[in-house]
């Protein structure tokens, strides 16, 4: 990327400054922590953009250069995560994301953290901080995959909850902590198994999942 588009990008980041909230997937709830870039202020809100039903589809590079779909997980539960080098609370989600991805609780998940960056802050990055699941990486693609997920405003880090049938079951928006995670999952889990529906899934997120500052 040459320097007037990393400018383009710092001004696009910018403009999400300051944005958070806890979304489920027709809904939003006031939340806290999110991230902006650092000395960038804060844009003046925007309403709340519509979350699609279904997952969009979202080609992006991997951290070899290799163009992955997220159709490439279909039929698998997925946790999409959407981050930042710059974003302190993303960097503090990452060992959490690794457990996450490794520890066996979730064995059926697909984990995938999009990171909407420089690419060439990601790579640096990466040498320095394992993360144990497939990453993805978009400039200007980054942030159209955000905005495809309903989020116009950039608020980082957040997270899509995805069942086995590609529809949005929750956005998580701000850091996601453990019992948060394994919460949402569970009842993720439920759905696919048949035993609620999305609705009602969506309702159990609102009231069961903790609020975590």
């Amino acid at each position: 990327m040459g320097q007037a588009g990393r400018w383009i990008l710092a001004f696009l980041l910018a403009l999400g400054a300051g944005f958070g909230a806890y979304w489920v997937a027709s809904r939003g709830d006031p939340a806290t922590e999110t991230a902006a870039p650092p000395q960038m202020a804060a844009a003046p809100a925007t309403p709340a953009a519509v979350i699609p039903e279904r997952r969009p589809e979202i080609t992006l590079a991997d951290r070899h250069g290799k163009p992955r779909a997220l159709s490439e997980w279909n039929g698998k539960p997925q946790v999409i995560n959407f981050w930042a080098t710059w974003c302190a609370p993303c960097r503090r989600e990452i060992p959490m994301l690794n457990a996450l991805a490794k520890d066996g609780a979730w064995p059926e998940i697909a984990l995938i953290g999009i990171a909407i960056d420089f690419r060439e802050d990601v790579l640096s990055y990466l040498e320095s901080t394992p993360i144990n699941y497939t990453v993805l990486i978009g400039e200007q693609d980054g942030l159209d995959a955000a905005r495809a997920f309903g989020v116009e405003s950039l608020g980082l880090p957040f997270t899509a909850f995805v069942d086995a049938s590609g529809r949005i079951v929750t956005i998580h928006v701000g850091e996601l902590h453990r019992p948060q995670a394994d919460a949402i999952l569970s009842i993720v889990r439920a759905v696919d198994a048949g035993q609620v529906d999305l609705k009602t899934a969506q309702a159990r997120i609102k009231a069961e999942v903790p609020r975590i500052s």
